[in-house]
């Protein structure tokens, strides 16, 4: 069901718009104190910069055995031709592949970790469940970039994502250097919406998963965003984890490196933030893509 007044609307206009965030960054709940939580001054700067990074979360054994598992999935996805699989634009490397929680067990143990998880139910106060999951590869001299853009302006329009309830868990499964294209954040984006230009086609999913047409933020809102909080890059070693908001605005550039870059992304979204309809009449993204199988929550190992 479609909320009539909705406060974050996009890509119902010919003109962006800068919207103030409506909503907390961390949610009150019972999960504020746990095993593996955030400190105090974890939270506080999480809440400022829309992102907060664990270095060396996982030991390097359990990350090369991760890494191993999403090379193995993409080639394996790649071959039998599955919709997951998304191929880089113009070329026929896999650039992504979604629903790994579905397609492996290892990565679907790993979304029960109280190391992320525990994490995830703090900020968003609640049980979570899994709206989407993916393994993004950017293979030396031939991994393309990925623009600007806040997840949740996409979530709410073509999924029906209704606040901004989410959180993305970025495991680096390879060193991320400024060689490397690493994921690139604007501090402090995260409490402004950025409202979009254009009206989304059916089924965008099949060419956005490749190359994101709709939903880019405009130079000028970009422009205000980078002069009120800068740039930051999310370099690490394999093994640490970055949390950052759904409303941060990210992307990366190319790898023209000879090292090739691999990422996991686990986004934990709010079982009280269940998807609705996609805005402006569009069919619902596949399964593979936007969760609507919710249940109780994710039951941590």
């Amino acid at each position: 069901m479609v909320l009539v007044s909705d406060i974050y609307q996009s890509r119902s206009d010919n003109e962006a718009a800068i919207i103030l965030r409506q909503d907390p960054v961390v949610y009150p709940g019972p999960y504020a104190k746990g095993e593996f939580t955030l400190s105090e001054h974890q939270l506080r700067s999480y809440r400022k910069n829309g992102f907060i990074q664990l270095r060396g979360l996982l030991p390097e054994s359990e990350t090369a055995e991760l890494l191993r598992e999403a090379r193995e999935l993409a080639a394996a996805s790649g071959r039998r031709g599955l919709p997951e699989a998304v191929l880089e634009p113009g070329g026929e490397e896999v650039r992504s592949v979604f629903r790994v929680h579905g397609l492996s067990t290892v990565f679907d143990r790993l979304t029960r970790d109280g190391r992320l998880l525990d994490v995830a139910r703090q900020i968003l106060g609640s049980e979570v469940y899994i709206h989407q999951s993916r393994v993004n590869l950017k293979p030396g001299f031939a991994g393309k970039e990925f623009y600007w853009h806040s997840d949740f302006e996409t979530w709410h329009i073509e999924d029906g994502m209704p606040r901004m309830r989410a959180v993305s868990c970025v495991v680096l499964l390879t060193e991320n250097n400024e060689f490397n294209g690493p994921l690139m954040l604007v501090p402090g984006s995260h409490m402004h919406y950025i409202s979009c230009i254009g009206q989304t086609p059916q089924d965008h999913y099949k060419q956005s998963l490749r190359k994101q047409e709709y939903g880019v933020p405009d130079e000028t809102s970009l422009r205000f965003l980078v002069q009120r909080g800068g740039l930051q890059s999310a370099k690490g070693p394999a093994g640490s984890v970055l949390f950052f908001d759904c409303n941060t605005m990210h992307g990366s550039n190319s790898n023209i490196s000879p090292f090739p870059r691999a990422n996991l992304f686990l986004v934990y979204n709010s079982v009280d933030n269940r998807l609705d309809d996609p805005r402006g009449g569009l069919r619902p993204r596949p399964e593979f893509v936007a969760s609507r199988a919710v249940d109780s929550g994710l039951q941590r190992l």
